[in-house]
């Protein structure tokens, strides 16, 4: 299309602009049609063999041969799988035990760690009487040396160990080693007005309150929330 000689240049741009995107909608509408056609005559010619298909003369239906029955080839039984259960367990690796010096201050905490390795490694220990003996190699300096070699002593005079059983001597080894009035004293402690918080961190007051507690056999649950304070 052809334009005045005098049209401004900007609306020659904009007219030019619009006759080539006009020129570009009619291909695309063009390509479209196209296509449509396309998608309708495929569909028409499939149309028309389902027709002759339903029409045709009927199929008759074949039969399948009789299946030939073979042997199965022989399957060997799976190989057995190794039960976990006889893995070797790996014990967990405990700190070394220092030797125990008698003091009552550490008694509780000494008995605590042999009572968890035994626990631990039972396997290491068939009776009672191994584990008494692997305790007392603790035992090496002043009172705690000769209350080891007193029990010795009877067993060279009688021909038997004094203590039969882990459970007698852990009786034994509390009342030797641990606070002799140790009910009386967590008693009078929790009962009196001395005993509080003040300047202790939260984790180190509830520690000593928990073993007096338990010094004490308190079991009530409002005794308990009354004493902690």
């Amino acid at each position: 299309m052809s334009l005045p000689a005098d049209t401004p240049p900007a609306v020659a741009d904009a007219l030019g602009y619009l006759q080539h995107h006009l020129q570009e909608l009619t291909k695309r509408q063009n390509a479209s049609e196209h296509v449509i056609n396309n998608t309708l005559m495929g569909l028409t010619a499939q149309i028309q063999q389902l027709t002759q298909l339903m029409t045709g003369p009927a199929l008759t239906p074949t039969v399948a041969p009789s299946p030939v029955t073979t042997s199965p080839p022989p399957v060997n039984p799976p190989s057995p799988v190794p039960s976990t259960s006889t893995k070797q367990r790996t014990r967990p690796k405990l700190p070394s035990l220092p030797d125990f010096s008698g003091e009552q201050t550490s008694s509780r905490a000494f008995l605590n760690f042999c009572t968890l390795y035994l626990r631990l490694a039972p396997e290491q220990f068939s009776c009672d009487e191994e584990k008494i003996f692997w305790t007392l190699a603790f035992f090496k300096d002043g009172r705690t040396a000769r209350w080891s070699e007193n029990f010795f002593r009877q067993e060279v005079d009688t021909g038997i160990f004094p203590i039969q059983s882990w459970a007698d001597f852990e009786q034994q080894f509390r009342s030797q080693f641990f606070p002799v009035n140790a009910e009386a004293d967590a008693v009078n402690a929790l009962e009196g007005s001395s005993y509080y918080q003040g300047n202790w961190t939260v984790d180190n007051y509830l520690d000593s309150f928990l073993t007096l507690v338990s010094d004490a056999r308190y079991t009530n649950s409002w005794t308990l929330v009354v004493k902690f304070r």
